[in-house]
């Protein structure tokens, strides 16, 4: 789960971890009340989108006055933003951050996740702060510094030290430095986090070391550790697809292709879109159904599928182990039967049953392609759709 910069800010205050004074606001007049309340002579005003990118996208802008203040929230509110993480269409922006202006030295990265090939937590730094850490990880790996952790010993004092003379810290900054590392990566272990990435980590003329930015995703399985966050949640950042698939507890991910999957299983559902690209086709979305594919999970996934302009074909692909094939078939027809469908829907089922189930199909008298195996309903799915 994703948050806002300014929620994840607000996280990251509770454990001590330097950010900037800022407010968040809905309106231009908010906005005026928030600069007014954090005082001084110069503020930022961010727009809160769940996308990287806003500066170069004119979501980030400095004010230098009230007045400035209330014309750059009144321009932003409603805006359509685009940048390189939201594609052409751009996010709608309906909340901003209004923050202190801050005297910036230097401009670093930090970031933790998961290393998932060492199965160990991972802290990064660079000095190339305020660039998009895959651009430098691709140019200069050798500008990324890491440190894995030991999952029973956690972020050693040592280890926050060696990260900060990387850096090329000394004095104040680097103490502060070291502080910020340990706190940071408190936080990240305590709320469940997936990513921490502080981009860009600033160095301030007085040596104070805050996050400018801050990206916190948490890990989904772990939210019933922290029933709080889930009020954190903004639906209107997210698909409406894949909001609609979470309802229905299915697992759904739009992709860009022409052909629908409903499939059972992660794993099957990322081999069918596999064969399908191998067939000339691309996949329009990962959608696995569960074990236990039923006529409602069947129609709530052709339902999903068919909202998406860009699918021509469906495919359903099924293993038959935990349920029987007869009963997924009889949940195809009766979804099917439904619905107004003008798209062919190829169909793969196999396991228990599996040949009972193809003349349940086949006898419904819906326009249904029945496939043997994986491989001739992916030509099959390919060849409905250069029809």
């Amino acid at each position: 789960m994703n948050v806002h910069e300014h929620q994840a800010k607000e996280i990251l205050k509770r454990f001590d971890v330097a950010v900037p004074e800022g407010r968040v606001a809905y309106t231009p007049e908010e906005a005026v009340r928030a600069a007014g309340e954090i005082g001084g002579s110069v503020w930022v005003v961010k727009a809160q989108i769940h996308a990287g990118g806003r500066g170069k996208g004119g979501g980030v802008k400095v004010a230098r006055s009230i007045e400035e203040v209330h014309e750059t929230a009144a321009r932003m509110l409603g805006m359509k933003l685009v940048t390189h993480q939201t594609g052409p269409e751009g996010r709608l922006v309906r909340r901003l951050l209004v923050e202190q202006g801050i005297d910036i030295a230097r401009e670093l990265y930090l970031g933790i996740t998961l290393d998932r090939a060492s199965s160990r937590n991972v802290v990064m730094a660079s000095t190339e702060g305020g660039v998009e850490i895959e651009k430098v990880a691709a140019a200069s790996p050798e500008k990324i510094l890491k440190q894995y952790i030991d999952r029973s010993a956690g972020l050693q004092a040592y280890q926050a030290r060696a990260l900060a003379f990387g850096l090329g810290l000394s004095g104040d900054p680097f103490r502060n430095a070291s502080k910020f590392l340990t706190s940071l990566y408190r936080a990240y272990e305590a709320m469940d986090c997936s990513l921490a990435e502080i981009n860009p980590l600033v160095v301030t003329g007085d040596g104070t070391v805050l996050a400018l930015d801050a990206k916190i995703n948490f890990d989904d399985n772990a939210l019933e550790r922290h029933p709080e966050l889930r009020q954190l949640r903004d639906i209107t950042e997210e698909d409406p697809l894949e909001v609609e698939a979470a309802r229905s507890n299915l697992n759904y991910i739009k992709l860009d292709g022409d052909v629908g999957c409903m499939v059972n299983g992660a794993g099957l559902a990322m081999a069918t879109m596999d064969i399908i690209k191998l067939a000339g086709a691309e996949p329009a979305n990962f959608l696995d159904v569960g074990g236990g594919a039923s006529a409602e999970t069947v129609a709530a996934g052709f339902r999903i599928i068919l909202t998406d302009p860009g699918v021509r074909a469906v495919l359903i692909n099924i293993f038959g182990g935990i349920v029987r094939c007869d009963r997924v078939a009889n949940g195809i027809v009766e979804a099917a039967r439904k619905m107004d469908l003008q798209v062919p829907i190829v169909i793969r089922l196999a396991g228990t049953n599996a040949e009972l189930a193809a003349g349940i199909l086949t006898r419904s008298g819906l326009n249904l392609l029945v496939a043997r195996n994986l491989k001739e309903a992916a030509e099959k799915v390919t060849s409905a759709i250069a029809r």
